[in-house]
């Protein structure tokens, strides 16, 4: 089955008048590379955001937004009265031609003077963070789907065309070895006492040289592998990868032993869909 490593997926809730909106979007890469931004709140469970991810997505460049919306009027904010009067009465002895406000203005400023005492997350908080986590993660998994049939299509389409230009390079094999045949038959003439054994040695070295049937035996057997792995294995897209290099070296072993112009004619076609074979293959899980 075919999943694209590039994926979308958001999911948004609400507890306790706090509104989490999480964002999950991927790219294509080697591994599994996260770039997550969390609200200072959550900070304490990245690595539980962190391992879901993980072990879900399995690889990817992933950006992971976690966006937090207080709702309602928060009353986190603790003016510490009794600290800023004791703030106030030091810098009046210090200086004190000055007037109140300007006192205030710099006690304010000093430690513990204004602080906040946001409320502790509580386990409930997490399981919802944690449940909207694993939705988001399903909606982007939805979207791999989504893509991942679309390059199975694509691929499909491409490896059915390097089958169709194999296969029309059976007629002109035999007619490129009569014309090699011909050609040393015609300079040969203009020779006297030619040795007949010889030439025969010699055409039989130059079609076992020109010979391409076992290229085109593993070329057929890796497209047809392809294509099994394609169906069937999950998170394949390095497997898929190491084939198609393999089905590169038969193209282009075919191409060097081509000598005729309709072959190589048809090998450059081959090279065209094999390299749009690896542009999409780098894209699968």
């Amino acid at each position: 089955m075919i999943l694209s490593m590039t994926g979308f997926g958001r999911a948004e809730g609400v507890f306790e008048g706090k509104k989490i909106c999480i964002d999950i979007k991927s790219l294509n890469s080697k591994s599994f590379d996260l770039n997550i931004k969390i609200p200072l709140r959550y900070k304490e469970k990245e690595f539980e955001i962190r391992k879901i991810l993980n072990d879900r997505i399995i690889r990817g460049k992933v950006d992971c937004y976690v966006n937090l919306e207080n709702l309602e009027e928060s009353n986190d904010v603790k003016i510490n009265k009794s600290l800023i009067d004791s703030y106030m009465n030091e810098l009046r002895s210090i200086a004190s031609d000055g007037p109140d406000f300007e006192y205030l203005k710099m006690a304010v400023r000093l430690p513990e003077a204004v602080t906040t005492r946001p409320d502790e997350l509580t386990e409930g908080e997490w399981e919802n963070l944690a449940e909207i986590v694993n939705t988001a993660v399903d909606r982007f998994e939805e979207f791999r789907k989504t893509e991942g049939k679309i390059l199975h299509e694509e691929l499909n389409r491409n490896i059915l065309n390097i089958e169709k230009y194999l296969a029309a390079v059976a007629p002109f094999e035999e007619v490129r070895i009569q014309s090699v045949k011909e050609r040393y038959q015609k300079a040969l003439k203009e020779f006297e006492n030619v040795d007949e054994t010889r030439f025969y040695q010699e055409m039989a070295y130059f079609t076992e040289k020109l010979d391409v049937s076992e290229e085109k035996v593993r070329l057929s057997q890796h497209l047809k592998y392809y294509k099994e792995v394609m169906d069937n294995e999950d998170f394949n897209g390095k497997k898929l990868g190491f084939i198609s290099q393999e089905i590169g070296r038969e193209i282009n072993t075919l191409g060097s032993k081509a000598n005729h112009a309709e072959i190589q004619k048809l090998v450059v076609m081959m090279k065209d869909d094999l390299e749009k074979i690896k542009e999409q293959t780098l894209n699968v899980l």
